[in-house]
């Protein structure tokens, strides 16, 4: 069990060599890209374990909650280790060449491993406080990550993304400071055991506020949107695409989930807020992406409409809709970065990003262009990517529910979805070349085998749904639907 510290003190620990050794050239890349190679692989071990062996438990120090410290991983955990992991990894490949534009390439590397710790830490976390610790720890590393390029559109982002990531912190902060003197434990299955004795409690409900405040804040849902367009356009494309593809789906999404799901335990209320939410994030976002020529401003918009796909399905709440969710995060991760990384290949080649400008370069950047199809056919749901599939579950279990009204708009976003990536793929990849773009060249070898790669798990990603893939996806949402009963799998697995 005590391969669980590896998640946080491998990340740490190369960080500190990335800074220690920032001198020698090259060493920051060969230690980023092995650290998170290394941690790949640890997950799908991780995932392997829990699969045969249940929930893995570590306590710190030996020590026995609720005094003591304890890791958890489980089914949900395993599942977003393994997306964490494996997006970490491919987009550090691609920075290879990509951050070789930027200065001081080493402090990329090591606000890199210190976000990746804290991503981790908040997935392993098993009590409340120390999720939020692996929280901040993974924001403020990404709020510097955002100003990376030091030019003013990238330090105005930065500021409103740290301003509205710190009203969400206070949110969060707070409900747990409430929630701690409501039943004096920290310890997350503990919390859960407590509430389970106590009657219900008007403080429980300012609470849950607190918390779908803060979380939806950090996830971007509408109406807590505003800071992600310009925090993800603005941001270098290695990082927009860990932003987009992992980040708000860490610390948002899945802390939401764990929270309300596993610890205070949901209602149907509840459930009709998520449901909502979803739907207005999966519509707003929607049209203000059609409305946007800069690349990576109709990907931030995009990946607003596209949480709310997930949060929609939540809402649902059937065992369908909740695979559905759980299957199109693991989606969203790949494409999502994927198409952040053809971004920054377009504006690597070309230095431009507004389509309107753009045109033809299919001719030119046939990789780029080819992965790019495959990404945006697969968010816009075209058989049989593995978008078509996720989109598909979500839909079916809506109408399953009786929920046809939702499922229709659902059906209608995902049309308006495909709309504007046709036209992000027809001003820039098709037409007629410019004679300004004559002598561009396709990108480097390190950053096309990210390319491809993503590419392909967007092509074989509907294999998760089959045999051998399946217990995976669904060992995470069988941890959701346990709800509550999360409680009685650690602490039987502890004693």
């Amino acid at each position: 069990m005590s391969i669980l510290l590896y998640f946080t003190i491998v990340p740490l620990g190369t960080a500190f060599l990335v800074t220690l050794l920032r001198k020698k050239k090259g060493i920051s890349d060969l230690l980023a890209v092995l650290s998170s190679l290394y941690l790949f692989g640890l997950s799908l071990a991780t995932a392997g374990l829990t699969k045969s062996h249940g929930v893995m438990i570590y306590k710190v120090g030996g020590w026995f909650p609720t005094i003591g410290i304890t890791l958890v991983v489980d089914g949900l955990s395993a599942f977003l280790l393994v997306a964490i992991n494996l997006v970490a990894f491919l987009v550090l490949i691609y920075a290879i060449s990509y951050m070789e534009r930027y200065t001081d390439k080493w402090k990329f590397h090591a606000l890199f491993m210190f976000m990746l710790a804290g991503l981790n830490g908040v997935i392993i976390s098993g009590d409340l406080f120390n999720l939020y610790v692996f929280l901040e720890i993974a924001s403020i590393s990404a709020y510097a990550l955002v100003a990376f390029g030091v030019k003013p559109q990238n330090l105005e982002a930065a500021f409103k993304y740290t301003i509205m990531g710190a009203v969400a912190s206070i949110f969060i902060l707070l409900g747990i400071a409430l929630l701690y003197s409501y039943t004096s434990t920290l310890n997350m299955a503990d919390v859960a055991y407590c509430l389970s004795d106590k009657a219900k409690n008007p403080l429980l409900v300012f609470i849950w506020v607190l918390f779908l405040a803060g979380f939806g804040l950090k996830a971007a849902l509408v109406p807590f949107h505003a800071w992600l367009p310009d925090a993800h356009s603005s941001a270098p494309s290695p990082v927009s695409a860990m932003l987009s593809g992992v980040v708000i789906k860490t610390i948002g999404i899945y802390a939401l989930m764990r929270i309300f799901f596993n610890v205070l335990g949901v209602s149907i209320n509840l459930l009709s807020v998520l449901m909502a939410s979803g739907i207005l994030s999966m519509v707003v976002g929607a049209f203000l992406a059609i409305a946007q020529n800069d690349i990576k401003r109709m990907l931030a918009y995009s990946s607003i409409s596209q949480v709310g796909y997930i949060i929609f399905a939540l809402g649902v709440g059937t065992p369908l809709a909740i695979l559905g969710g759980l299957f199109h995060l693991f989606n969203h991760a790949v494409f999502k970065s994927l198409l952040f990384l053809d971004a920054g290949a377009i504006e690597y080649s070309t230095g431009e990003r507004n389509m309107d400008k753009l045109g033809g370069l299919n001719n030119k950047l046939p990789v780029t262009g080819y992965t790019s199809l495959m990404a945006a056919m697969s968010i816009s749901g075209i058989p049989p990517l593995a978008g078509f599939w996720s989109k598909l579950i979500i839909i079916v279990a809506a109408v399953e529910a009786g929920y046809i009204g939702y499922a229709i708009v659902a059906v209608l976003i995902s049309i308006v979805t495909l709309v504007y990536y046709l036209k992000f793929q027809s001003f820039v990849f098709f037409g007629k070349l410019d004679a300004v773009y004559n002598k561009i060249q396709e990108v480097p070898l390190a950053m096309k085998t990210a390319l491809v790669i993503l590419a392909v798990i967007c092509v074989m990603g509907g294999l998760m749904l089959t045999g051998t893939f399946r217990p995976f996806l669904e060992g995470a949402s069988n941890v959701i639907l346990s709800g509550t009963g999360y409680k009685q799998a650690v602490l039987g697995a502890i004693r």
